[in-house]
């Protein structure tokens, strides 16, 4: 039962703050929409759709009390949750592709962590498949905010279209100003996005499930100590994986890959992290002392857990 894992010492290193946005948080943000509009958006069945109704959450997101509302709501739910820990990824690309300003929401949003028990650190994050060009200024309001709560820089979206190689200048000018690295990769294409994502510097994985295709790259996540930020209920929601029974979390454990659960989107994909620990002892026969060791890799993978 998911309850057993609420008291498992844990932390969430890869979700999605505006995918955590569920459908009460929507209704309290615009009440003028009705719950049938809500359940509508909420509904895909691909990956291309996920990324639609993703879109369509952060379309709701129309002010900085609006970000606040979506961060108070998410630290509750991962306080009940038991987490104590969660580098928070915040879409700042979304938030210039809307034309907003990015500082008076990182603000309300880093507020609203303050007032937390639950550790926050942000991960600021670029959309890929829009290119170097919308990165370059999601790097800059990132740098500018190391040392104010800011800890890392992603890139998400299409891999396809936007791969990861050509984000490699600007991942070395994030590193040079004291951000950490991650990038999604994997997930969607296959184990050459994994492979460029270590070109470019990537020190954690967000998914990288296609690994397993390649024994050389197993290996050499192993040599270099790289995580993948495992977020089952997500594959199988987006079909990047046909079915459970074909989702390789259980393969890549047992070749040796440092593992982390997670649960990207968890709005989206109706999912919980103490429902993802039950899930994998469930359907993939993970022991109890196994997922303890993934629990605490949480913390040791952490880019910034102060302990």
């Amino acid at each position: 039962m998911p309850h057993r894992f609420r008291a498992l010492p844990k932390a969430e290193l890869h979700l999605h703050l505006e995918g955590a946005v569920d459908r009460e948080t929507v209704l309290e943000i615009n009440p003028s929409l009705s719950r049938e509009e809500v359940d509508a958006a909420f509904r895909y069945s691909d990956f291309l759709g996920f990324l639609k109704s993703y879109a369509w959450v952060t379309r709701q997101l129309l002010t900085p009390g609006h970000y606040a509302i979506a961060t108070r709501r998410l630290l509750e739910h991962l306080e009940g949750e038991g987490v104590t820990y969660v580098e928070l990824t915040l879409s700042a690309g979304v938030v210039l592709w809307k034309q907003q300003e990015f500082p008076p929401i990182y603000e309300a949003v880093n507020r609203e962590a303050g007032r937390s028990r639950v550790q926050v650190r942000w991960v600021i994050d670029a959309v890929r498949q829009w290119g170097v060009e919308a990165a370059k200024p999601v790097i800059r309001l990132a740098a500018e905010r190391v040392g104010e709560g800011v800890v890392a820089i992603g890139i998400g979206g299409d891999e396809a279209r936007g791969p990861a190689i050509d984000f490699k200048d600007l991942f070395r000018e994030a590193r040079d100003a004291g951000l950490r690295l991650t990038a999604h990769a994997g997930e969607s294409t296959g184990p050459e996005s994994v492979w460029q994502a270590l070109e470019i510097g990537a020190e954690r994985i967000g998914h990288g499930i296609r690994s397993i295709e390649d024994p050389r790259l197993i290996q050499e996540l192993k040599r270099r100590d790289i995580p993948l930020e495992i977020c089952i209920t997500s594959n199988v929601r987006t079909a990047v994986v046909s079915s459970l029974d074909e989702h390789p979390v259980r393969r890549l454990h047992e070749a040796g890959v440092p593992l982390l659960l997670n649960t990207d989107d968890p709005a989206l994909f109706d999912c919980t992290l103490t429902g993802e620990f039950a899930l994998a002892e469930r359907q993939f026969g993970f022991s109890i002392p196994e997922l303890e060791v993934i629990a605490a890799n949480s913390f040791r993978y952490a880019f910034a857990y102060p302990g």
